[in-house]
């Protein structure tokens, strides 16, 4: 306790000075809590954990600050509170409170410095990139130094260097890099905004230590010796010209120790990675083509870390990501170490009212990743596997006045095996069918109402699936909604495989200018949470959650 109330006097003594030191700037901030109340459930697996059994209750609190004043200063500071929370691991309870993050800095002309908790990132990310997610608790912030000159308005080169914040330590290794990005016109209509990163990565003693006594436990032809330093290299462009617009990426590291999750150990390699995208508009008609290939190319602190333990770095999606509930249970995250993945979209407007969104998403191992049998000479063999694959179409109408409908259906066949880390013997390849359906009524200026149905087909995993939602609005105050999830045809897989089981959720939000309070009552299966690409598996959740978020 009296630690908490130290960094609460902290937060308060900081900018009541900086506003006696800075007496023209402004203060704003905001704040995000989150409650849970944990009810037991072992029809749905929600128990045999302490949240269940013994503590019943958690959350956690953020609240951040920011001031900024007009000769350039700022400054913030963010206090993080977790109280039996389920954020860090969801089947255990995580109590800890401080200073999460803090950062300052000073603009001068064109050239800027920023000290503390950096967020920034080079590229699309794969290479580095330093950002928050708190629905999946992940914050790699960089805890340093950055330095950042704008040479002239078409070209700017920036600095940083420090360690990757975890929680409320760092991780020990230290990161080193530098990037210059340009901007360069082409013709009358044409521009292109080329980059470079270099970035290096030294592991400490420690961290060392155990890749060494890893290393030592491996059989002797597997044996190799370890690097301090890893080195990676990204050059990227942005190309606009006329209806066009092509980013592309290539990245390369030097030799490391890495966690091949394929195979559960470590190797000895270099990686590398290319990431590109090519869209086309016209009125009327978009088409966008990605294509990302992966080949061991993981950004850690140290191949100590596993699972979102300990990354620097951010893999570009391919697939969209879809916001259907039931759907939404199988998105695929992105491979660091073997993927081969291509999507291409066409969105068009064949009449006035009418749009239509079609996508095919392919993604596949690299062939160098699975050893499999051949079943003709009985010889190991490498062999491509499938990840995933997604046919998906759907439809919006606005013809009819105060009413959108809204149409689609998916395919998709989903690697559990690989994206869950679970046995290909027991839990085989995903395949389902997804028709679903959403209708808006909209009453008045405040009032709507909006419907949702999903059926999903599915004979692996859970089995096949009902979703039904019905939501009540009256903007911009209240919003009302109710939702079943309906595991309707149980495969015998997943859960107790006898019974069908209702997953229902009641929720209530109330929005007073910046504030918003929400409520809701869920029963929740387990299954995977992804934001962004990124993917974490959580247990069923049972109980009622209170969110509180404010900006002031």
């Amino acid at each position: 306790m009296r630690n908490l109330i130290r960094t609460i006097l902290l937060i308060s003594l900081f900018f009541s000075v900086g506003q006696n030191l800075f007496g023209q700037g402004r203060l704003s901030g905001d704040l995000m809590t989150n409650v849970n109340f944990f009810q037991r459930d072992t029809n749905i697996k929600a128990a045999g954990n302490p949240l269940y059994d013994n503590f019943l209750s958690g959350g956690e609190v953020w609240l951040g600050l920011r001031y900024a004043d007009a000769n350039g200063f700022a400054a913030q500071v963010r206090f993080d509170g977790f109280q039996n929370s389920n954020l860090l691991n969801p089947s255990a309870a995580y109590t800890a409170a401080g200073i999460g993050m803090f950062n300052l800095s000073k603009d001068y002309k064109n050239f800027s410095i920023s000290a503390g908790h950096i967020y920034d990132q080079i590229g699309s990310g794969i290479l580095f990139r330093a950002y928050e997610d708190r629905g999946l608790l992940i914050d790699n912030a960089l805890f340093g130094l950055k330095l950042q000159y704008q040479i002239t308005n078409n070209l700017k080169i920036k600095g940083f260097t420090g360690q990757v914040r975890k929680q409320f330590e760092r991780y020990q290794p230290v990161i080193k890099a530098i990037n210059i990005e340009g901007g360069v016109p082409i013709g009358k209509n044409g521009y292109m905004t080329p980059g470079l990163g270099i970035l290096n990565r030294t592991i400490d003693q420690a961290s060392m230590d155990g890749v060494v006594a890893t290393i030592n436990s491996m059989e002797v032809d597997k044996r190799f010796i370890p690097k301090y330093n890893t080195n990676g290299v990204t050059l990227y462009n942005t190309l606009n010209t006329g209806n066009f617009t092509w980013y592309v990426e290539g990245a390369y590291k030097t030799e490391e120790a890495i966690f091949n999750t394929y195979n559960n150990r470590l190797e000895n390699s270099n990686g590398n990675a290319l990431f590109t995208t090519l869209g086309y508009a016209i009125e009327r008609l978009g088409i966008n083509g990605t294509l990302k290939r992966t080949d061991k190319f993981v950004q850690r602190t140290s191949p100590n870390e596993t699972l979102l333990r300990g990354i620097y770095n951010w893999q570009p999606i391919v697939s969209p990501i879809r916001v259907q509930r039931v759907i939404s249970r199988y998105s695929p995250q992105s491979q660091d170490v073997s993927e081969l993945a291509a999507s291409i979209n066409t969105f068009f407007n064949p009449v006035k009212d009418l749009s239509v969104n079609i996508n095919y998403t392919h993604i596949n191992t690299l062939k160098d990743s699975f050893l499999t049998e051949n079943s003709v000479n009985n010889q190991l063999e490498f062999t491509t596997v499938k990840l995933y694959r997604e046919l998906y179409a759907e439809a919006e109408y606005r013809g009819v006045e105060n009413w959108i409908f809204h149409l689609g259906a998916q395919y998709l066949e989903y690697n559990q095996a690989v994206y869950q880390v679970k046995d290909p013997n027991e839990y085989p390849l995903v395949t389902a069918i997804t028709p679903f359906f959403e209708v808006v009524h909209i009453i008045d200026k405040t009032h709507s109402v909006r419907m949702e149905g999903q059926w999903m087909l599915n004979k692996e995993d859970y089995g096949s699936w009902l979703f039904a939602l019905l939501e009540y609005n009256i903007s911009p105050t209240w919003s009302f909604a109710v939702t079943d999830m309906f595991n309707y045809a149980p495969s015998g897989k997943n859960g107790d495989g006898l019974d069908p089981t209702h997953y229902p959720n009641v929720f209530v939000a109330y929005t007073k200018g910046p504030h918003r309070f929400t409520g809701q009552y869920v029963k929740q299966v387990e299954g995977v949470n992804c934001t962004g690409g990124v993917c974490r598996f959580e247990p069923a959740f049972s109980g009622f959650k209170i969110g509180i978020t404010s900006t002031f």
